[in-house]
């Protein structure tokens, strides 16, 4: 007998959308587009991200284009492969009263269907549901295929698209208008589910830091958001916040309507956690003792052992990517590995109870303590700028290495020398502030009068000069040259003679400062340290400009320039020519200043060297006003003031030329006028700090007050592009607009080469960014 569908011969199985479809709008377009050019497509992520209720989504908005309807098959509660192929064709409402297989009534059941079959939660059977995608691909030509699942099929022809958590407010947004804050899907999300529960609820200025917290401390996981916001039928928001420290026993009582593994937030990822091997989960468990993303050779020194073999982790890590544990970060120089807050709270539960903590987290203390030894032994080479990449990178595992280092007593010299060695690290990057209190809490706690208290005395200074606080800076400078002469350490000598030059030169005292540098440099150059050798000879020609002996200044900038050049180095190389820059301005080649300069910005921003880039916009600002180009000097004076906030002090660390900034803005003002001038540097102030470095490098025009850029496209073309953007197909466009699809086609490729895009999504995704940015202007 052949099988038959169910007499109500309905084209869906799509259950109903019972609460509110929040946000998601580019990864629909992006679904719809996928399954324009792909048969099966695969929708991975984590455990409550969302995957199911996308598809549902998805699957609704393009019912119409299939002529044999969008069916549901919920695969979630099998307990194995046994009744795969029946509860698919059952969810087809197929009624079989043959002696065939299931498999086969479906197969010739979809012959000659064009339908499109969601296959929900496949990540338990994901070999079995492989083979049952491709067994109907192969048999129904018009079938599509949308897959849920952590873990991909690994098909041919098949399609995968990661879904994301939802976005979350920054850590700044939350202070920012009430309406940018409630435009984040995320908080939209929590707002729509907490009034679902509390109708009084609003997200307003008393609570929404505690509402944006929430969203960031569940990382925007859609399930973890609605059963946070369930709690609010007892508790505040601020009361919720607090108690999310354990936030597995906080978040469960979802709806009694799912399956179990979706009413909590700990069998949710119980469920995830089954999925996994052995060894797979013993890696889970492992790598939560990263702070943040790491890479392959961290997981290697620190994850491998009793019970991993080093060989195995890269297998294991791909492993936990498959299934949606670990997710996968492209960078510059290599690929890193990311999991969930709330992934790695689990994993590092579990390692806590296995009672491995203590030996992990010694473990990976090891790492970065070698890790920033050889960043500290490499520093002066070709591989500096990959370091200080690679150090910003790492900063939440640096930052877990000295907690953990001066947490334990046998730690703390260790964590000082670490300390010591990242002092690059501090200076180059957001951190200066927070490398001076490691400097504070490890002198504090380790007074050995040794060599490696003694460099951390000498390199701590720095950082207090930089910040402008002299008295600590000189204290320690004095403690350091005791200890480095009871141990006749030339290497220690130098650098107290350095920085002790630094602090006579904050005090205007170029002389002695110019004593203290040749000090330092004979005693550095002795000791072969090159790092030494070119901060005594910048600081040297920063100190004979200053006193006016140009010939020599500009000798020993080029001499440090050939220092640099010998060792492929980049960093002291930009602060040469910042200081060579300054000498030629001081004696009117305003060109050669500006394009020294700029040379060096350039170079201080590709490393996000904020100390350097305020250094370098001063000079430019002073440059512009010896042209007379006093808009320009106003509008870089306001520029600085957001960049020298951000480091701390102005010209930290080069306070000897604040006469220069001072004479800029007092001359600029009296050309302005003080209501032009103030306009001005209000202007500057306001731009971005990225616009604010290429408005230095001339590379654009600052931006203005005034309309937004026009549209590049077309009226037709932007018409089209927002239908682009609802997910519709050329077929759709050209049916909507009354068109023929040819042309539908040809507007298309016109908008992706006009806007440089090579994806439907990248148009959807622009199409969406200019309706807020129109919706922000009004």
């Amino acid at each position: 007998m052949i099988a038959s569908p169910s007499r109500r011969h309905r084209t869906s199985t799509l259950p109903a959308e019972v609460t509110s479809f929040v946000g998601r709008r580019h990864e629909v377009a992006e679904v719809k587009q996928f399954l324009c050019t792909s048969r099966t497509v695969t929708l991975t992520g984590a455990g409550g991200v969302g995957k199911t209720r996308l598809a549902l989504r998805a699957g609704a908005e393009v019912g119409r284009a299939f002529r044999d309807g969008v069916w549901l098959a919920e695969l979630a509660a099998l307990d194995g492969p046994g009744m795969l192929a029946q509860s698919v064709a059952e969810a087809l409402e197929i009624r079989d009263r043959s002696a065939s297989s299931p498999l086969r009534v479906l197969t010739e059941h979809l012959r000659d269907k064009q339908a499109l079959l969601i296959l929900d939660n496949c990540e338990h059977l994901v070999e079995e549901c492989a083979v049952l995608a491709e067994t109907l691909m192969r048999a129904a030509p018009e079938l599509r295929i949308l897959a849920t699942s952590r873990q991909a099929l690994g098909i041919a022809g098949e399609q995968a698209l990661t879904v994301p958590a939802l976005p979350l407010p920054a850590f700044g947004e939350s202070r920012g208008s009430l309406d940018a804050l409630l435009r984040s899907d995320a908080v939209r999300l929590f707002a729509e589910r907490a009034r679902a529960v509390l109708p009084t609820f609003a997200v307003t200025e008393e609570n929404r830091d505690a509402v944006a917290a929430i969203c960031r401390r569940v990382d925007g996981l859609p399930l973890a958001i609605e059963l946070a916001a369930a709690r609010l039928r007892a508790l505040s928001a601020q009361q919720l916040l607090d108690r999310l420290d354990d936030r597995f026993r906080l978040l469960t009582a979802g709806s009694r309507a799912v399956l179990p593994r979706h009413q909590t937030l700990r069998a949710l990822i119980d469920w995830s956690y089954a999925l996994c091997s052995d060894s797979e989960r013993l890696l889970w468990e492992r790598a939560s003792v990263f702070a943040d993303t790491f890479d392959l050779a961290a997981a290697e020194a620190v994850l491998a052992g009793d019970g991993i073999a080093r060989e195995e982790v890269v297998d294991l890590v791909i492993g936990l990517v498959d299934k949606s544990i670990l997710t996968r970060e492209d960078h510059q120089q290599n690929v890193r590995y990311r999991m969930l807050d709330t992934i790695r709270q689990y994993g590092r539960d579990r390692l806590t109870a296995s009672g491995q903590e203590a030996a992990l987290r010694r473990r990976h203390r090891d790492h970065y303590r070698d890790l920033a030894a050889r960043a500290r032994a490499e520093l002066f080479g070709p591989a500096q700028v990959t370091w200080f990449t690679l150090l910003n990178l790492e900063h939440a595992n640096l930052r877990t290495a000295l907690e953990s280092a001066f947490g334990e007593p046998d730690g703390i010299t260790d964590g000082l020398g670490m300390t010591t060695d990242l002092l690059y690290h501090w200076i180059t990057s957001y951190y200066l502030g927070e490398g001076r209190s490691w400097f504070d809490r490890g002198l504090a706690a380790d007074s050995e009068p040794s060599d490696v208290r003694a460099r951390a005395l000498w390199a701590g200074s720095w950082l207090a000069v930089i910040q402008g606080d002299i008295p600590a800076a000189t204290a320690m400078l004095e403690e350091s040259r005791r200890i480095g002469e009871s141990l006749e350490d030339e290497s220690i000598l130098g650098y107290v003679a350095l920085f002790s030059g630094m602090v006579a030169m904050s005090g205007g005292h170029a002389q002695s400062a110019i004593k203290l540098y040749e000090d330092a440099l004979a005693r550095l150059c002795g000791t072969q340290d090159p790092v030494g050798e070119a901060l005594s000879l910048i600081r040297l020609s920063l100190a004979h400009s200053f006193l006016d002996d140009s010939s020599l200044a500009i000798r020993l900038a080029e001499e440090c320039l050939s220092v640099c050049d010998a060792h492929g180095e980049g960093w002291h190389r930009a602060y040469t020519m910042m200081a060579l820059g300054v000498e030629v301005w001081l004696h009117g080649d305003v060109e050669r200043a500006a394009e020294l300069e700029k040379q060096s910005l350039t170079f201080n921003r590709s490393l996000g060297d904020t100390l350097g880039v305020g250094v370098n916009l001063e000079v430019l600002a002073w440059i512009a006003a010896t042209q007379e180009r006093w808009e320009r000097a106003a509008r870089l004076l306001g520029s600085l003031r957001t960049v020298w906030r951000s480091v701390g002090a102005p010209l930290g660390g080069y306070g000897h030329l604040a006469g220069y900034h001072d004479d800029c803005e007092r001359r600029t003002r009296e050309a302005l006028g003080e209501h032009a001038f103030a306009a001005a540097v209000r202007q500057g102030s306001r731009l971005p700090y990225d616009e604010s470095l290429a408005y230095g490098l001339e590379e654009e025009p600052a931006a203005e007050d005034g309309p937004a850029e026009p549209a590049p496209l077309t009226p037709r073309e932007t018409e089209i592009a927002q239908l682009v953007a609802q997910g519709m197909t050329n077929k759709e466009i050209a049916a909507s607009l009354v068109i023929a699809q040819r042309t539908a086609e040809g507007h298309i490729e016109h908008i992706l080469s006009k806007l440089g895009f090579h994806s439907r999504a990248q148009i959807a995704v622009w199409v969406g960014e200019r309706a807020r940015a129109t919706d922000e202007a009004q």
